[in-house]
């Protein structure tokens, strides 16, 4: 049996093979991974588009395999914070039939790369590198923005095992849902 990955970027893969490390129900299924797109905005600005990018990457996947993952980090509006939004990261989980959802932390970026993501519309990668915070110009494909702000408290690895995990509540659970 097989899962299959949206994704071939190396902290999302490893985040979820982490994760499914600790399920011995899913610990011993081949892995696959795959490049897709998402089909929203590189940068998503919504909760809604992260959740639809999440979504589509799994659909697009999924074929011939148990479970499939799609996972999507983006900005949603959040109420009383310094930039009007939050980054944050959603995991969905396509069994064929229903999708299972889960949602990360959320953290600010800082001031200026937000109003560059929303007034140039480029992505998280090139605003943090164009504005001299990373030499990285694809930081979220290493220790990711969350990473370098909480000086390697946290990297972008954790941050998508805790969507990863939320989502797999509804696995684990399937009579509560």
């Amino acid at each position: 049996m097989r899962i299959n990955i949206a994704s071939k970027n190396p902290v999302k893969v490893e985040a979820v093979k982490e994760v499914l490390r600790n399920y011995q129900d899913l610990a011993n299924y081949e892995i696959i991974e795959m490049e897709v797109n998402s089909g929203v905005s590189e940068q998503p600005k919504s909760l809604e588009e992260t959740v639809q990018g999440a979504i589509n990457r799994a659909k697009a996947v999924f074929n011939g395999c148990i479970y499939s993952f799609g996972i999507e980090s983006g900005l949603m509006v959040v109420p009383q914070t310094k930039t009007g939004s939050m980054d944050f990261c959603v995991c969905a989980i396509y069994d064929g039939k229903d999708y299972h959802l889960g949602l990360s932390c959320a953290f600010e970026f800082p001031k200026k790369v937000t109003q560059m993501i929303h007034e140039e519309g480029i992505d998280a990668n090139e605003a943090f590198y164009r504005l001299g915070l990373t030499a990285d110009r694809k930081i979220g494909s290493s220790e990711g923005a969350i990473g370098m702000l909480t000086k390697g408290r946290m990297s972008r690895k954790d941050y998508t095992k805790q969507a990863v995990q939320m989502a797999l509540i509804h696995l684990e659970n399937k009579d509560l849902y």
